[in-house]
C-alpha cells in the first residue's frame, strides 16, 4: 500500500484484480469486508468516512469472528466450513497491521503499567488506565482478550 492509499482503497483495488483473475473466495471475502466497513460508516448519528484506524478495527473484528467461527465448526466436526472460515480470516488478515509478538506485547504492557503506577494507580484501578493507554497502540495487532489477560497478569489481578 502506498503512503496515501487507504486500506479501503486497497480493498477496492484488490477486489478488482481478484475479479479479473477469477479468485471467487477472495472476491466474496473482500465484498463482505467492504460491506462491513460501509455499515460502520452509516451507523451512528451521521454517515461518515471511517479513518484507517477505524477500518482496521472493523477488519480486526471480522477476522476474529471468522477465527471463532472456524473453532466452533471444528468442534462440530465440520472441517469444510472451518477451512472456509480460516481461509476468509487469512484473506482479511492481509489488511491488518503485523501482529505483536508475545515479547512486544509484554514490553508495551510493562511500560503502560509502570506509567500507571507512577500516577499512583495499582491493581484494578490501574486496569482501565493501562487498557486505555494500550488500545490505540495495539489496534488490530492483538486480540482484546489476550491484551486484557496480559495486563491483568502484569498487575497481579485475578491470579
Amino acid at each position: 500500500m502506498g503512503a496515501m492509499s487507504t486500506i479501503k482503497e486497497q480493498l477496492r483495488q484488490d477486489l478488482t484484480s481478484a475479479m479479473k483473475s477469477g479468485q471467487t473466495e477472495v472476491v466474496a471475502t473482500i465484498r463482505m469486508a467492504l460491506t462491513s466497513i460501509s455499515k460502520a460508516e452509516v451507523s451512528g448519528d451521521a454517515a461518515r468516512e471511517l479513518s484507517n484506524d477505524e477500518t482496521v478495527s472493523v477488519l480486526a473484528s471480522e477476522t476474529k469472528r471468522r477465527r471463532e467461527a472456524a473453532g466452533e465448526f471444528e468442534k462440530a466436526g465440520r472441517d469444510d466450513l472451518a477451512d472456509k472460515e480460516k481461509s476468509e480470516a487469512d484473506i482479511l488478515a492481509r489488511y491488518l497491521p503485523q501482529p505483536l509478538s508475545t515479547e512486544e506485547l509484554q514490553q508495551l504492557v510493562q511500560l503502560a503499567v509502570a506509567a500507571a503506577q507512577e500516577q499512583g494507580l495499582a491493581g484494578g484501578r490501574a486496569m482501565g488506565s493501562v487498557m486505555k493507554d494500550l488500545k490505540d497502540k495495539t489496534l488490530g495487532r492483538v486480540d482484546g482478550a489476550e491484551l486484557a489477560a496480559t495486563v491483568k497478569r502484569e498487575l497481579g489481578i485475578g491470579q
